[in-house]
């Protein structure tokens, strides 16, 4: 156990190309959220409707899907670098076509729809191949240490670029907005051009070269792995509840709007103190990195998270039924009280998703042999990405058949109650250990 609770920098030190791998996947990620908070505030500017913002999640959640399954067999077969670049080429190119409707002031919805499905497409392919990569940078031992330097990016992403796009489409517009994205792109590009080689491991792991299968063979390959390994299983079943129900993000465009008042500004706000949390747990997980049992670790993490959004929907409830809602889009008229609060819980929350992700990511790693690594990074790029997706069809469509308060109350109750049930009835996820890293 490390003495000092500050973020271990070895796997940094240890691996330049992980290191730039890293620092270019950090200030690209900025530009990605900076894209997915400007659509959101730009569909329900002009649609007025919670419902059409959560319509994002709803066309693309299909084809992510399929994408994240089908690229992470594309993953365990061809060189993982020169698909990760053509992947991220793809969703670059989505990003140019955002902010080209936007310079041309194209005022309907469903290019919007087309062009961010194609883009989440993309990046479910690069991201689940990214991580694939780590761990042949990297001795398996650090695999801990390396989730916690991706969640202070990950941290570093969400709290930047909400906040960034929020300013920008406040000050400059939309066209700005996505044409800062476009230009942030190139930094993540400069860290997968100057990776190695990442060819795929036979199945014995000592050699490389092209997988012995390819195509739905291989999905189904990787499919039947999962169906035998009951802890990574369980990994992403918990995460799957809690980004199901406790989501509220799709929310922040009304909260911001007829809630809270501030507008745009309010909605980054949120949005950054979720990043905030996942940071600050990141800088502070020296020795948490270390911790054994990685199993109880996410189901407490999880369970402070769905209290956490718990929390933000009594905040809700408070403001709205006690009549002290703000319609002013001026952020000097925003109920501060309130947006403090709110703000707290999110902290929480995203502290909670940040130690459960380290660990989550940690399992995947370090138990799942190499040649089935894309596949099952790939159904775990599926979960994180499409979670928040369905947990976005959930509080949209609720909310708009109840009221904005309702699904972080209804989602935080459920998520600490379906994950506690949920861990109890696997022993061997509960009593998950590091030292014994099995799948």
């Amino acid at each position: 156990m490390r003495r000092s609770h500050f973020v271990d920098l070895t796997p940094l030190r240890l691996s330049p190309a992980f290191a730039r791998l890293w620092f270019g996947n950090s200030l690209a990620g900025v530009g990605t959220f900076v894209t997915i908070t400007a659509v959101g505030l730009q569909i329900y500017d002009l649609t007025n409707s919670t419902f059409a913002v959560s319509l994002v999640a709803w066309f693309s959640l299909l084809p992510m899907i399929a994408a994240g399954l089908y690229g992470g067999a594309i993953a365990d077969r061809f060189d993982r670098r020169t698909v990760a670049i053509i992947a991220s080429v793809i969703a670059w190119l989505a990003t140019v076509s955002l902010a080209s409707i936007a310079w041309a002031d194209v005022r309907v919805v469903w290019p919007f729809y087309v062009i961010t499905t194609v883009q989440a497409v993309a990046a479910t392919i690069a991201s689940a191949t990214r991580q694939a990569i780590t761990p042949r940078l990297l001795p398996l031992t650090m695999m801990p240490k390396a989730a916690a330097l991706l969640g202070i990016s990950s941290g570093f992403m969400v709290t930047v670029g909400p906040g960034l796009a929020g300013v920008l489409v406040a000050r400059v517009g939309y066209a700005w907005t996505y044409s800062v994205d476009v230009l942030l792109f190139f930094a993540g590009f400069f860290g997968l051009y100057t990776l190695p080689r990442i060819r795929p491991l036979d199945h014995e792991g000592d050699g490389s070269g092209e997988a012995r299968s390819g195509g739905i063979r291989s999905v189904l390959d990787g499919l039947t792995h999962l169906r035998r390994a009951p802890n990574v299983r369980m990994s992403f079943i918990v995460d799957i509840i809690a980004m199901t129900f406790g989501q509220p993000m799709v929310l922040f465009p009304a909260v911001g709007a007829v809630v809270l008042g501030g507008g745009s500004i309010t909605v980054g706000i949120l949005l950054a103190s979720f990043a905030v949390g996942s940071i600050l747990s990141s800088i502070a997980s020296g020795r948490l990195t270390d911790l054994r049992w990685q199993g109880r670790a996410i189901r407490n993490a999880i369970v402070s998270y769905g209290l956490a959004i718990l929390v933000l929907g009594v905040v809700l409830a408070v403001v709205m039924l006690g009549g002290h809602a703000v319609t002013s889009a001026d952020f000097a008229d925003v109920n501060r009280p309130a947006l403090a609060i709110a703000s707290f819980a999110l902290a929480v929350a995203g502290a909670s998703d940040n130690v459960s992700a380290i660990f989550r990511q940690s399992i995947l790693q370090s138990a799942v042999p190499d040649h089935l690594r894309g596949r099952t990074q790939g159904v775990f790029t599926v979960v994180v990405t499409g979670g928040p997706r369905l947990g976005q069809m959930f509080a949209g469509t609720l909310a708009t058949l109840t009221a904005t308060w309702v699904p972080p109350v209804v989602g935080g109750i459920l998520v600490v109650l379906l994950v506690v049930v949920s861990v109890a009835r696997v022993t061997s996820f509960r009593d998950y250990d590091a030292l014994d890293p099995q799948p």
